[in-house]
């Protein structure tokens, strides 16, 4: 049984040229980049090489670029190194926001570093923008972080127009860009924006290797210590190998950007005109409809009440498809998700989330939605 992949939110695959171009580095070009020898200095000639392709992709400036072990450290970076750095006492991110941001600002409150505010969102996960200016106007000079796009639902905000209400307060503003790197062009001079992150696995790059972008103008204090390396920003030997793997990623995906879109939009919006036809009662979290406003990559969807939604992903997984689930926490619970109890989704109904990328194809959506109306359509009978 050829298995499905649908869960390319948490991670992708890599594509064969990235892995091509990483095979070098981990034979022929092993010297240590912080080495003056023959060795070391090729490497980091190839690194620099990565940093100058990255910075031109997101129209920045080399030195604007510092890579991480991946998105979560590069979230922490930002964050918390604005608040050390500027000496900031108020932060204001979403209820929705990934765990990396969410958990970070949690910690700093919880340290007596910062008040925490968090701004409202819809019941399509999208945060009020009016609400937001009134927290700031009640408090300038905070620390603003919310994500382009959520990774559970989808939903997606203006980053630029964040930006410039962030600005008008003199705020510092962090966007998670995980989920959209590589997805959608990302102008940082025309977006204003102070920080912004990548995360090479979700590009069809490897995993462990990630990157902060650091606006010239935002200088901050270093998160991780022990050594100069990464212009005195970030301690500790670079992953060369996973770096020019990022780097080649990147590449590949900006070359053909529109074409990928296109294709996996068309699969997204396929799978929930099916969906439709074939699993009644089903519903959708976030906006998914909406090509402006929504991840094309991401599909989360609500299921009618069962007694055998427990076992949905499972019996998903037994029949050869692999996806995400979660449920909105019921009370007294710890578990279930975040996202999905912040948009208030009824937490009798099993979630799950599809995600997409260039290498899904129709026949796998097809099949997928046939699977899941064969799970489902039973189990609906004996509720």
């Amino acid at each position: 049984m050829k298995r499905i992949y649908l869960d390319n939110a948490a991670t992708t695959p890599v594509d064969p040229k990235v892995k091509e171009a990483m095979l070098p580095f981990y034979t022929e070009y092993f010297g240590n980049p912080s080495s003056t020898h023959g060795h070391g200095r090729k490497v980091k000639s190839e690194l620099e090489k990565a940093r100058k392709l990255v910075a031109s992709l997101l129209n920045a400036s080399p030195s604007e670029i510092f890579f991480t072990s991946g998105g979560t450290e590069a979230d922490n970076t930002a964050i918390c190194g604005a608040i050390a750095t500027y000496g900031l006492t108020h932060a204001i991110t979403s209820p929705t926001e990934h765990h990396a941001v969410l958990h970070t600002m949690e910690n700093e409150e919880k340290k007596g570093n910062v008040k925490l505010s968090l701004v409202n969102v819809d019941q399509e996960g999208y945060p009020d923008l009016d609400h937001l200016e009134f927290l700031l106007k009640n408090n300038p000079r905070s620390m603003v972080s919310l994500m382009h796009a959520n990774n559970e639902i989808g939903s997606k905000i203006d980053v630029a127009r964040v930006c410039r209400i962030a600005k008008e307060h003199d705020a510092v503003f962090h966007s998670d860009t995980v989920q959209t790197m590589c997805h959608y062009k990302h102008d940082v001079k025309s977006l204003g924006v102070d920080f912004l992150v990548g995360s090479a696995h979700k590009f069809h790059g490897p995993k462990g290797v990630g990157f902060l972008y650091v606006n010239k103008d935002s200088k901050i204090h270093p998160f991780i210590h022990g050594g100069a390396q990464e212009r005195n920003m970030r301690g500790g030997t670079e992953n060369v190998a996973g770096i020019v793997g990022l780097a080649k990623a990147m590449e590949i995906a900006y070359s053909k950007l529109d074409e990928h879109q296109e294709h996996i939009q068309g699969l997204k919006s396929r799978m929930i005109e099916r969906l439709e036809k074939k699993v009644p009662g089903i519903q959708f979290n976030g906006n998914p409809k909406s090509i402006r406003e929504s991840l094309y990559t991401v599909l989360s969807v609500s299921l009618p009440e069962s007694e055998d939604n427990d076992m949905l992903l499972f019996n998903l997984d037994i029949q050869g498809v692999s996806c995400s689930a979660g449920s909105a926490c019921t009370s007294g619970s710890n578990t279930g998700s975040h996202v999905l109890e912040a948009i208030k989704a009824n937490p009798d109904k099993a979630a799950l989330r599809f995600s997409f990328c260039k290498f899904n194809t129709e026949e796998e959506i097809d099949k997928t939605v046939d699977i899941l109306s064969r799970i489902v359509r039973p189990a609906m009978s004996l509720a």
